[in-house]
């Protein structure tokens, strides 16, 4: 099977109906798909998935959003398992961490993206769960211009200057303690649309399964 047939599996596994791996390739794709290709056994095509990594990598690349000067960025937890089994977890025990969410503690990791204002990837990085969003915002946003939209976890004098010297000009609520400055009505209005990442984390979660306890390897996840 070539490399380019390897990709549409996958990629199409997100656009079908199927919420797990296995039941879309071995029913789903062998009943709707047979004759357009030549289908490995699942056990084969599990152990090919590394060599997708770099492929889909320059893939989203290349099919990131517009630069529209408009950006906002996040971070959300991708738990590995529910909380109980945390300290007896073995699949993932050398790569997670454990992290701390405004819903409590998980084991597992966090992807921080930064989109436009269409709701468009711009870019996206995984780290472990305990990784600062401050310590990843300048990396994800290095190649942006314009003005970029956060939460209070963004929060940092050092921050604001290093992304102001490259061009980008970051925005964020205030906390209690903090003196209030004038904001541009346009900046408040567009402050205020932050959920738009929101959104996008919920499809990604609810709809693609980017989060699941079902991870029987690390490649898997």
């Amino acid at each position: 099977m070539s490399l380019a047939e390897l990709l549409t599996i996958t990629i199409y596994f997100y656009l079908s109906p199927c919420k797990d791996f296995k039941n879309y390739y071995l029913y789903y794709l062998n009943h709707k798909y047979k004759g357009y290709f030549c289908l490995p056994s699942y056990s084969r095509i599990i152990q090919l998935w590394p060599r997708m990594l770099p492929p889909l990598a320059i893939l989203m690349h290349y099919l990131k959003g517009e630069e529209t000067a408009i950006y906002y960025i996040d971070s959300t937890k991708l738990a590995i398992c529910h909380n109980k089994p945390i300290s007896s977890n073995r699949v993932f025990n050398r790569f997670s961490k454990i992290g701390k969410s405004s819903y409590g503690c998980f084991l597992g990791f966090k992807i921080h993206l930064v989109i436009n204002n269409k709701g468009e990837l711009m870019s996206v990085k995984i780290t472990k769960g305990n990784k600062s969003d401050l310590s990843v915002a300048s990396v994800i946003s290095k190649v942006l211009s314009g003005k970029l939209f956060g939460d209070k976890a963004y929060i940092s004098k050092g921050l604001f200057h290093q992304l102001f010297s490259n061009g980008l000009r970051l925005f964020t609520n205030l906390r209690k303690d903090m003196k209030t400055y004038l904001l541009d009505i346009d900046d408040k209005l567009l402050l205020n649309k932050r959920s738009l990442i929101e959104s996008v984390f919920n499809v990604l979660k609810k709809h693609m399964h980017l989060e699941h306890t079902r991870h029987p390897s690390p490649l898997n996840f």
